[in-house]
This record gives structure tokens, sequence and C-alpha cells, in this order.
């Protein structure tokens, strides 16, 4: 009788090995942040809306990661992120739940809770931003989306307790977002870690200037989404999730993940059009496409932003931070919504807002199909009919024929991170530049590797690794 033969061959990775992790920590985040300030059960009355506060906060904080992130790279190494980030969620629980029981000093308790509610969500997610931009592509769209159609299931679970329950659910919750991040980031592997490098660069500003367009539109009718619909932990965010989840995980190897950029596009000019016929058909249709359009856009721009990190060894806090501070123009456009309510009357209100969001969407336009900036010079394509998906699946090959050798040939850390780093296709310099080495040291480590390996050369390292050399 044959022995079956032995397959030695390496597992291919599982997409969504590690998931749990980031699945509590932006998933408890993002409850936390619906259930205390975008969507609250019993919120006391105050003369101003905690949630604006909340938004500055979070804005404000984002800025000044931003200016100072060359002195902060890693984020997650520095000693006070954690605290800042568990603290102030935890504090504002705290006032919020003790603003319901105190009415005469709701007031300042509220806006107290609402400055470091702020700060602490703007830290954790700069965290998180660090953490998960050190997965691959494919993995940063797929625990994204299911984290955040975790956040809506969480809310709902939480929005059926009694009082006393939901303060607890409001304590526990940040605890166990920080606590989930701290222990994702401890699990990545010493090579795929943020570095405390910082290369010279210039931001990405067209990239930036379509997400603010889309960000002012979406404020303009953020007040008349109709029930379920909306940016935060709702059904319409859990529908459009949970779709995304599904198209990335099943289609695409088939479907070019390029064709999601149109899509944002087109659902917000549909979901604006049909404002007009809403006494037909309801206020639900158009407002759940608007509200799927920023929910998409928000996490393609996130993904576009790790792609570019990833490639250029940009340090992700300080792009992420940027779009952060973005969140501004959600609350202007509320205000310039307001103001056009305060000012016109019932159906010329609504006339003005759906023609300047016209305008707006037709600036997006624009902006979207004159992108030869964006790819010339940031390497993105929004309309390739192939995109990031493919390119991340072939990472995720590279990935693991790296760890194969690795373990192999017995590599230390610093010889795993240049051998990783050349799998990638980067020039002796980018990598000397990446990981602060001098060119000898550079020169000695690839010499190690050779040595290990028994090869002589880079094109026979990339080979045995399998990299595409036809560029």
């Amino acid at each position: 009788m044959q022995t079956p033969k032995r397959d030695d061959s390496p597992q291919k990775p599982s997409h969504l090995d590690g998931i749990v992790p980031y699945l509590l920590a932006l998933g408890c985040a993002r409850a936390w942040m619906t259930l205390a300030f975008a969507a609250p059960a019993h919120a006391p009355a105050a003369p101003f809306d905690p949630h604006t506060v909340f938004d500055y906060a979070y804005c404000l904080l984002a800025l000044a990661v931003a200016l100072a992130s060359r002195r902060i790279v890693p984020f997650c190494g520095q000693v006070w992120t954690k605290p800042v980030a568990l603290s102030g969620m935890l504090v504002a629980s705290i006032l919020l739940v003790a603003a319901k029981g105190a009415p005469e000093s709701a007031t300042g308790l509220l806006a107290a809770g609402g400055v470091l509610g702020g700060i602490g969500f703007s830290a954790f997610l700069l965290l998180w931003a660090e953490t998960i931009g050190a997965l691959s592509l494919v993995r940063i769209v797929l625990y994204t989306s299911a984290s955040t159609f975790s956040a809506v299931a969480i809310v709902f679970f939480c929005e059926g307790l009694d009082e006393m329950r939901g303060a607890i659910a409001l304590v526990a919750l940040p605890v166990a977002a920080v606590a989930a991040v701290a222990h994702a980031n401890r699990l990545l592997p010493a090579s795929e870690r943020q570095k405390p490098s910082y290369p010279r660069f210039s931001y990405p500003w067209k990239l930036f200037a379509l997400f603010a367009v889309y960000s002012f539109a979406y404020g303009l009718r953020q007040q008349q989404l109709a029930a379920g619909a909306g940016m935060h932990s709702s059904l319409s965010t859990a529908l459009t999730m949970a779709a995304l989840f599904a198209f990335v995980l099943l289609l695409s190897q088939r479907v070019g993940i390029g064709a999601l950029y149109r899509s944002p596009l087109l659902l917000m000019v549909c979901g604006f059009l049909l404002v007009p016929a809403e006494s037909l058909i309801g206020a639900n249709v158009s407002s759940y496409l608007i509200s799927a359009s920023y929910s998409l856009m928000t996490v393609l721009v996130s993904l576009l932003l790790y792609d570019i990190s990833k490639r250029l060894g940009i340090a992700v806090v300080a792009l992420a931070s940027v779009k952060s501070v973005e969140q501004a123009f959600i609350v202007w456009g509320g205000d310039v919504a307001h103001a056009l309510a305060a000012a016109l009357p019932g159906e010329a209100h609504g006339t003005a807002v759906t023609g300047l969001v016209a305008v707006l969407v037709l600036a997006a336009t624009l902006i979207l199909y004159s992108e030869r900036e964006l790819a010339a010079k940031w390497g993105v394509s929004l309309l390739d009919s192939g995109g990031l998906v493919e390119r991340s699946v072939e990472e995720e090959r590279l990935e693991a024929r790296c760890d194969e050798i690795t373990r192999r040939y017995r590599l230390s850390p610093r010889e795993d991170e240049v051998l990783r780093l050349i799998a990638r296709g980067k020039t002796a310099r980018a990598i000397e530049r990446e990981l602060v080495i001098a060119e000898g040291t550079f020169k000695a480590h690839t010499r190690h590797i050779y040595e290990k390996m028994g090869i002589n050369s880079r094109k026979q390292l990339r080979e045995i690794v399998g990299a595409n050399d036809e560029e």
C-alpha cells in the first residue's frame, strides 16, 4: 500500500486569522461613541449639543497629532497614548452618567465629558490606525468592515438595557476597546510595527479634498436623515459594511475593488436626486443611499491612505490624523443646513440644500476623475479595474513566503526586516532610510542573508521569494 505523500508546502494564511481583538477594539469603541454622544438613550437637557463639543475636541487632538507626528511616531510606542485614550473615554462616561443624576450640574458635566470623550476617542482611533495599518490591505478592509458591523450589534444589545446596566456598559466598553487594541498591537511581529523613521513627504491633499467635500455634503443632510440611517452605528451602516465584507471576502478575486471607488459618488448622487421625490417614495431610500455612500467613502479613503503609507513608508498616523480633522466638515455642513433652515421657508430650504449638494457632488466628480496627480505622485488610481485587493493578495503570498524563509534559514529579526523589504521591491537606499541604518550595515545584513540562503545576488533572493520582477 502506498504511503500518502505529505504536503510540506506552507499553508495559505486565512484573511480572518487574528480578527478577534480588532473586532472587539473598533466595535466596542464605535458602540461607546454612539451610546455616549451620537445617539444617547437618556440624554439630560443642555443648552448645547455635547456631540458638537465631542467633535471639536476630537478634531483638535487629531490636528495636534498631525502637527507633532514627526516627534511622536510610533504612536503606539508612546507611554501616554493608551492612558489618554482610556482615561478620556472612561472619565467621559462617568461624567455623562453623573449628569443624568445631577441635572443642576449637567451643563458643566456634559461639556467636560464632550471634551474628554473627543480627545480619548481621537487618540483611540489613531492607535487603531497604526495597529491595523501593519496588516495587508485585504485584512484592513475585512477587519474594519466586520468591526464596524459588530458595533451596530453591540449598540442594539446595549440599547435594550436598563439605566443601571447601560451605565455599566458605558464604562466597560472603553476598557474593552483600549485593552483589545493594545493586545492586537502586541501580537504584531516586530518587523511589521510602525518604525520610528519619518521620511520627508507632502500630504495627498487632493484625496483629503475629496473626502472633505463628501463630509460637508453629508453634514448638510445629516439632520434630515430617516430613522435607521446615519454614519454611526445604524442599520444603514450595518448593511453597507456587511456588503463590503462579503464583496472583498468572496468576490475580490473575480471583481476588482477599483469598481468600489466609483460607488460612493453614484450612491450620493442617487440619494440626493431622490430628495425631491421623497413625498412619493419616502425618505428612507434617499437617506440610506446617502448614509451608505458616506460610510463606504470613509472606509475606501482610509484604505487608500494605508496603501500610500505602506508603499512609501509614511507614518500612517500622519495621514490618519489629517483625515480625522475632516470630521469638522460634517459639523460645518450641519451648521450651514441650520442657517439655511432659519433663513428660508420649508420648500425653499430643501431646494437650497439640494442645489448646494449638487454643486458639491460636481466638485467631487471633478476631483475623482482628474486624478492625474494622485496616480503619478502617489501611485493611487481610483478608477483602475484591478486595484488594491489584487496587490494585497500578492502581498499576503510574499509575507507567507518570507515567514517560511525566516524560519528555515534562522534569520535574525533585523535580517527578516531586510528580507521583507527586498521582497517588496524596495531599493537599498529606501531600505536604509526606512530602517535608519548606514549603507555598510545594510550591506552586512544582505551578505549574511545571502550566506545563510546559499545565494549571491538580490535577483536570486527575489526569485526564491517569488517576487514579480516584470517591472
